[in-house]
């Protein structure tokens, strides 16, 4: 008899995101659980024999197959839930054929757990309750930081909708505080730090630019501080400090290039498109310094990946990320909307000794070992789907 868990991890699309496909391949590869993956296929994947497909291509005909494959499963062997669901679709006005391609497949493998990764799509997924399935969210960065402050209809929502939630699963302390404001409830609240592969850990190898190379990572967006990053770049050149600031993400924004032609940076400043994962790992690991001029976080992945591959942080106190950096223990931290000091930590990080480069990155490494390594993450996810 088999009595592993069902677990759903559900982003929408197949493969997700990097961090979330840590949290697939490390849950399955506990062999304590079979892991269900529902959505939209994007590019083909390897999974072990733990993981489960019920996914569709984003194509009509596929899309169709899917649906008349789903519908008879449903109608010959489970009849009175196909009626059910569709009963509360239709008094949602959600019986479209494009939401049953969706819920179909989740109502026919019914799992045990449906871990949802983006609190925007909760209303779509709160049916699954009705069938006995246990919701967990998680909780991640604008989602909760940003969004239900801009739009009220979402705040609206989550203060209509997480109280139902069964579990939450928090990427920091400070994310969980903000979700209490929606009215999640504390105790059902479970901060799981995001747990890295420590087996691509490297040995220190001292950075050999001429000039200090430091890097920013994330879509230009007012919330991640670009703006500040580059007055604090103005204030540097003023000073005669020689560097390239590379921005991953930020290729084509208008308002980022008005600013850097104005300040006259054109020859210090690089905004690029987005980058494969194995792309920016290597611009990471190439770079003196990783800016985090954010003005609100929960905790960026891209900050632990520098702590792994031995690069210095430079963040603004927003949120989480002080839940990880000490400053001048692990990293740096300067005020947020502060350009001056942002200014003044690169011009100390440009006087330091190798020794103490060497003492900040090895204790940065020390960090991640120690609250970010990859089982900590799965055990605590596991503790969670148990405890449910």
């Amino acid at each position: 008899m088999n009595n592993k868990l069902k677990i759903a991890i559900y982003s929408g699309v197949i493969p997700s995101s990097t961090f979330i496909e840590r949290l697939i391949i490390g849950l399955a590869s506990s062999n304590t659980c079979e892991i269900y993956l529902f959505g939209a296929i994007q590019n083909e994947s390897n999974y072990d024999s733990n993981v489960k497909f019920a996914g569709y291509k984003n194509i009509k005909w596929h899309k169709t197959i899917h649906l008349i494959k789903y519908s008879a499963f449903l109608f010959f062997f489970r009849r009175k839930d196909k009626k059910k669901l569709d009963s509360i679709l239709k008094s949602q006005k959600r019986n479209t054929l494009l939401d049953k391609v969706k819920f179909y497949p989740v109502l026919w493998h019914k799992p045990d757990i449906f871990h949802l990764q983006w609190a925007k799509g909760l209303k779509d997924w709160i049916w699954v309750q009705e069938f006995g399935i246990k919701v967990v969210l998680s909780l991640r960065g604008t989602q909760i930081n940003l969004s239900p402050i801009a739009n009220k209809s979402l705040a609206d929502m989550y203060k209509a909708n997480f109280p139902k939630v069964d579990a939450f699963h928090a990427v920091s302390k400070a994310i969980a505080l903000e979700a209490e404001k929606y009215v999640a409830q504390k105790e059902k609240i479970k901060v799981v730090y995001s747990g890295l592969n420590l087996e691509s850990i490297k040995h220190v190898v001292e950075k050999e630019n001429s000039i200090l190379k430091m890097l920013s990572i994330g879509r230009p967006h007012w919330i991640k501080g670009y703006t500040y990053a580059l007055d604090a770049c103005k204030i540097l050149k003023d000073k005669g400090c020689k560097f390239e600031y590379t921005i991953i993400g930020a290729a084509g924004n208008i308002e980022l290039a008005y600013q850097i032609k104005d300040l006259n940076l054109q020859s210090e400043i690089v905004l690029l498109h987005r980058k494969p994962f194995d792309t920016v790992q290597k611009l990471i690991e190439d770079s003196n310094l990783l800016v985090l001029p954010s003005l609100k976080e929960g905790i960026a992945n891209v900050v632990l990946e520098a702590m792994l591959l031995h690069t210095l942080v430079l963040t603004t106190d927003c949120g989480g990320i002080t839940e990880v950096i000490v400053d001048n223990h692990n990293g740096f931290v300067a005020p947020i909307r502060d350009s001056e000091k942002l200014a003044e930590k690169i011009m100390e990080i440009t006087k330091m000794p190798s020794s103490d480069v060497i003492r900040i990155t090895q204790n940065a490494l020390k960090t991640v070992k120690a609250q970010h390594n990859e089982q900590q993450m799965i055990t605590g996810m596991l503790k969670l789907y148990q405890n449910l």
